[in-house]
């Protein structure tokens, strides 16, 4: 019998997910049917409790429902509770996982397939939003040297620090984390440096000192599909530049091994949507 997923979003025809999917269980001989469906901004717990009666066994879910996603989960993941949203859920009748797997995504597309440790190294996590935070986990568990975060609004970078402190507290970590307003930056410099903003959505710069990018650093720019002007400044400045098309099939994958059990193969399904752009 085909098992049932799918991605929830609003807007959501733009996803890539159900494609990378689709290749994940062709690769991996598994029976199951994944698609896209679009949820009313006010029913997100009753598309939920729909697919649940519809015998659904999971789903991803995107903007805007990560928070809702979260809040209706019974069991939520530490990853998910640092984070503070829920992007893959395992259904069952009287219970909901919730799980975040962007950390591990992100890390693993650093690591692996950009080949690029993190471990002793010095981070800038630009922006404070729930991508940020999303990281703060994963960041803490590959011992970076430190984390700064800076963001337009102090104030959210400065709780995102303090989230990621807390974790080093408690974890017994060397890592240090503060949070520097984004005037301050002129003259640090960093190994890798993490653009979590929304400002290539507008084509918008970030008020970043080209002093940021150390000789041999890697710009990690999360949104994919275009080059942005963090891209745009960071080449011009001689970093590496990755764009975030490879942490999207790997989050993916860490869902679906959830789901399946099983762990595809990422690096031909992010040559394949490559190049279908």
């Amino acid at each position: 019998m085909t098992d049932k997923y799918a991605v929830i979003g609003n807007p959501i025809a733009h996803s890539k997910s159900p494609l990378i999917h689709q290749a994940f269980a062709k690769q991996t001989n598994q029976d199951i049917s994944y698609q896209a469906l679009l949820a009313p901004l006010d029913e997100f717990e009753l598309t939920i409790k729909r697919l649940i009666d519809d015998g659904y066994k999971g789903v991803n879910v995107t903007v805007p429902f990560k928070l809702q996603a979260f809040l209706l989960s019974n069991h939520l993941t530490p990853f998910a509770q640092v984070a503070r949203a829920a992007n893959t859920l395992v259904l069952e009748r009287n219970n909901i996982q919730g799980h975040n797997t962007d950390g591990i995504g992100f890390i693993t597309d650093v690591t692996q397939n950009l080949n690029t440790p993190l471990q002793g190294v010095r981070i800038l996590l630009l922006g404070a939003g729930g991508a940020a935070f999303g990281i703060l986990q994963s960041l803490l568990e590959n011992n970076p040297s430190f984390v700064i975060i800076s963001n337009r609004t102090f104030s959210k970078a400065n709780e995102a620090a303090k989230v990621l402190s807390n974790l080093i507290e408690s974890s017994n970590r060397n890592t240090v984390c503060m949070a520097v307003p984004l005037d301050d930056l002129g003259d640090m410099e960093f190994d890798v440096i993490i653009n979590s903003t929304s400002t290539g959505l507008s084509d918008a710069a970030l008020p970043i000192p080209n002093v940021v990018f150390a000789k041999n650093s890697l710009a990690y720019e999360m949104m994919y599909g275009r080059e942005t002007p963090f891209m745009a400044q960071a080449r011009a400045n001689g970093a590496r530049v990755a764009d975030g098309l490879g942490m999207l099939v790997e989050q993916a994958a860490q869902a679906f091994y959830i789901w399946r059990g099983v762990r595809p193969e990422t690096t031909p399904v992010i040559a394949m949507l490559r190049n279908r752009n």
